[in-house]
């Protein structure tokens, strides 16, 4: 859409709404406030950060709220009956402790920052914790940092067994969550004729490694069907466990390139009552919900530092249950720090999950990992979960009401991942965009979501993900600027 001026529906409303920059708040913070009759509104970039959009031009939510709301969308696309109401639960996390989390994360005060989905702003307690280990490094020597820090270590170990619900020596520690899992995957002895079940929302990286284990060991993979609302069927996999007798199940809790959040504790449910392993990669919802292994039962969990568990990055752990180690299963390249080389010709694996790490780590990046656990667990992952969601809940709602927006989010739970397409604008170059002034984004790739693209019709999108740290003028504001943008407004100095 094009814009010479406020614009019909703007002109519309018997009261506007612009833009202000705070003076005495750091950048990147906004005031909505009422535009005195007969005077133009305006938009006014941050410090430092130049608006590629002409200033005269503002947006009212009201109107993107109540005059421009699409009619004809379909309801399975990111529904408001499927989560909160934009006002609701954005309170289980006061504003005042709001603006004091904020204060414990320098980034809040650069950017507006939507890729927790990606890596999330870390606290400055994380960001101490691996700058601390690393000066010791400096002046001491690693080995002997790491040993002079062994029970801070050890203590991580406990943080990040919390946060899951585990036992520490359930908790192995790796580089990613996709070391983490393919750790696990790399366990189970499969044969010739064995199969995978999974889904179709399953992270690329994961459904990649079941195509090599179909192509190296002539495993089966079957991914069962979505039902109507999107997500796993439940009752399909159930079937397909029933008939086909799998060696594993595998899924995604939530994609990469999609805010659905699959029903993971049901699929444990059958896995358990028909005695087959699973496999569960939870990159995306540790960190942002309540995670707890015993509810979910399954016999693995992998899951990453950076995203919204807002630790560091080279950081990652795997969740073993007690089945695993009593069975016992063991990665297929052990080394010296998962297993004993005990004679010639004999090693033993460790009793816990240790079996499944590797000898060289980053002790820096672990405690990071554990101290952002710590975090997470201080503010609670239920207040995290309906903040977030809330969050969510908002941005889809205004997302939705922009011409040419099509958000794509489906299933009957959405959480913080919001995932959208527009009319003549390719996600990534949106996402420079949007980065120029202040708002941080990202872009899932037809390669990241193959399956879940093909089925929706698109190629790419993009990708907005909230934590609890945003407030909700930082969602309004990337949407005036995502409308702003999608309304070719170029910057002065480009008009010619």
């Amino acid at each position: 859409m094009s814009r010479s001026g406020p614009g019909k529906a703007a002109e519309e409303l018997t009261e506007t709404t612009h833009l202000q920059e705070e003076g005495t708040e750091a950048p990147g913070r906004w005031r909505i406030s009422a535009a005195p009759d007969g005077e133009a509104n305006s938009a006014q970039p941050a410090r430092g950060v130049t608006a590629p959009w002409d200033s005269t031009y503002y947006l009212s939510l009201a109107t993107v709220l109540d005059s421009q709301r699409p009619r004809d969308r379909p309801l399975s696309e990111a529904s408001p009956s499927n989560e909160p109401s934009s006002s609701e639960d954005l309170g289980a996390i006061p504003a005042r402790e709001v603006e004091h989390l904020r204060s414990e994360t320098p980034g809040c005060a650069h950017r507006i920052h939507l890729n927790n989905a990606g890596a999330a702003l870390q606290p400055r307690a994380v960001t101490d914790a691996v700058r601390a280990h690393l000066d010791l490094e400096e002046r001491i020597g690693g080995y002997e940092a790491a040993d002079d820090r062994a029970a801070a270590i050890e203590a991580a170990y406990h943080d990040v067994a919390a946060l899951v619900g585990a036992r520490r020596e359930n908790i192995a520690f790796a580089v990613s969550a996709t070391v983490a899992f393919s750790q696990a995957l790399s366990s189970v002895p499969f044969r010739p004729g064995d199969r995978i079940v999974t889904t179709r929302n399953d992270y690329a990286s994961n459904q990649i490694m079941y195509l090599s284990l179909e192509a190296r060991m002539g495993v089966e993979v079957i991914r069962a069907s979505d039902s109507p609302s999107g997500g796993v069927d439940v009752r399909a996999l159930e079937g397909i466990v029933h008939r086909k007798a799998p060696r594993l199940v595998a899924m995604s809790h939530v994609p990469t390139n999609s805010g659905l959040v699959q029903d993971a504790k049901a699929v444990g449910e059958i896995c358990r009552k028909k005695g087959v392993l699973f496999l569960l990669d939870a990159c995306q919802s540790v960190g942002q919900m309540p995670v707890d292994v015993a509810t979910l039962g399954c016999d693995f969990l992998a899951a990453t530092s950076r995203k919204f568990l807002r630790g560091p990055r080279g950081a990652g752990f795997l969740y073993v249950s007690d089945r695993v180690l009593d069975e016992p299963l063991e990665p297929l390249f052990p080394d010296l720090r998962g297993a004993d080389w005990i004679d010639d010709d004999v090693y033993q694996p460790a009793p816990d999950a240790s079996r499944f790490e590797t000898w060289e780590t980053s002790p820096a990046a672990l405690l990071g990992m554990g101290e952002a656990a710590a975090c997470a667990r201080r503010v609670g992952l239920d207040r995290i979960e309906r903040r977030t969601r809330s969050l969510a809940s908002l941005l889809r709602e205004l997302l939705q009401a922009l011409p040419g927006v099509r958000v794509l989010d489906r299933g009957d739970e959405l959480c913080a991942i919001v995932t959208l397409t527009a009319e003549g604008h390719e996600p990534r170059a949106l996402v420079g965009r949007l980065r120029e002034v202040g708002v941080n984004t990202s872009a899932s790739e037809l390669e990241s979501g193959l399956l879940d693209f093909r089925d929706k019709g698109v190629t790419a999108a993009l990708r907005l993900s909230p934590h609890y740290y945003n407030r909700e003028d930082e969602v309004e504001h990337a949407v005036q600027a995502i409308d702003a943008i999608l309304g070719n407004r170029a910057p002065p100095s480009a008009a010619g």
